[in-house]
């Protein structure tokens, strides 16, 4: 989350991320917002110190002057009373704001809206040839016998599927083969919940515009993880973390959960867009300096181009434009 002295310093800044990110943000009133919460605290922060100063007075002033300062104090108690109950709800309001905020993209992150507008930086590998028509994933998954699309849907609803025999050991050949890559390049491996609380999402910025997008257990006012990105970042939060004991680097594997709400078309067949899936994340914290990190995030691309290249899929690495970033990326 952007610091709210950097979003006054630089509010033409964080509109111009606004708008390149396509979200739907006032700043001109979140700036408000804290303008008219700044305003109170300096009242209430007054009024304290006039409490207390007449407080500490009232048992030395002689009669008459003791019941003026005992009725000022009362008027300034009932006062204090009012501005605070007035700050809580500009707390609240200045809090959902902030988290809407988005981060701000970097200088050679392009501009635009759509995929067609990323920007290719290489490619490794070229996609095969073939002289005949070849089959899709589903096609072949159903062939071999690999995964069952139909009979999990009866009892679990649309983009539910089971891995079957040779599927299910390729999936954990495939997920330990990523694991095993990261932990030689020095991540250490973690399974994090996948259950969690509402503040590990907003504190990863997957909440408040992912609320859609996550299965709810309302009983026990837990949220299904869509990535071991949130329990990985979380490990550490409200810790204060020594900066020697930096970069901390964990690989995690987990089950992920995602309502896909309002998704359809070609990309929803199949394997894709489904509810349930198993996935390997990199997650680095360190300091927080840009140089420092860009060479941890080049590390980690490098670590995924690894995972392809050895399996042999040829792939584009490409510079995502503003639009198709999320937006605490």
């Amino acid at each position: 989350m952007l610091e709210i002295a950097y979003i006054r310093e630089n509010p033409d800044i964080v509109k111009a991320a606004i708008r390149n990110k396509r979200l739907s943000l006032d700043l001109d009133e979140l700036l408000a917002v804290d303008q008219k919460r700044r305003k109170l605290l300096t009242s209430i922060e007054q009024l304290r110190a006039q409490r207390n100063q007449l407080s500490s007075s009232i048992s030395k002033l002689p009669g008459e002057a003791r019941q003026a300062a005992i009725s000022e104090s009362q008027r300034v108690r009932a006062a204090l009373s009012e501005q605070e109950k007035e700050l809580t709800p500009l707390d609240e309001q200045l809090n959902r704001l902030m988290y809407l905020v988005p981060s701000i993209p970097a200088d050679d992150v392009p501009v635009g809206f759509s995929e067609a507008e990323n920007r290719e930086l290489e490619r490794w590998g070229a996609p095969p040839t073939f002289d005949f028509a070849p089959k899709d994933h589903i096609e072949l998954a159903t062939a071999l016998d690999i995964v069952d699309f139909d009979r999990p849907r009866k009892f679990a609803g649309s983009r539910s599927y089971a891995l079957k025999g040779d599927g299910v050991l390729l999936e954990q050949a495939i997920l330990r083969f990523a694991l095993d890559t990261l932990v030689s390049d020095g991540l250490v491996p973690v399974s994090p919940p996948v259950l969690v609380r509402d503040s590990a999402m907003l504190g990863t910025g997957y909440f408040p515009l992912g609320y859609d997008e996550a299965y709810r257990i309302a009983g026990d006012d837990l949220f299904l993880t869509g990535t071991s990105e949130v329990g990985l970042a979380s490990l550490h939060m409200e810790e204060l973390l020594d900066q020697g004991d930096l970069p901390i680097r964990y690989a995690g594997i987990s089950y992920c959960f995602r309502r896909e709400a309002g998704a359809s078309g070609k990309d929803t067949k199949g394997l894709y867009r489904v509810h349930q899936f198993m996935k390997v994340e990199q997650v680095v914290i360190t300091e927080n300096d840009i140089a420092t990190s860009q060479k941890e995030h080049y590390r980690l691309l490098r670590n995924s181009q690894n995972i392809l290249q050895a399996l042999g899929i040829p792939h584009r690495v490409a510079l995502a434009c503003t639009g198709e970033t999320g937006p605490k990326t």
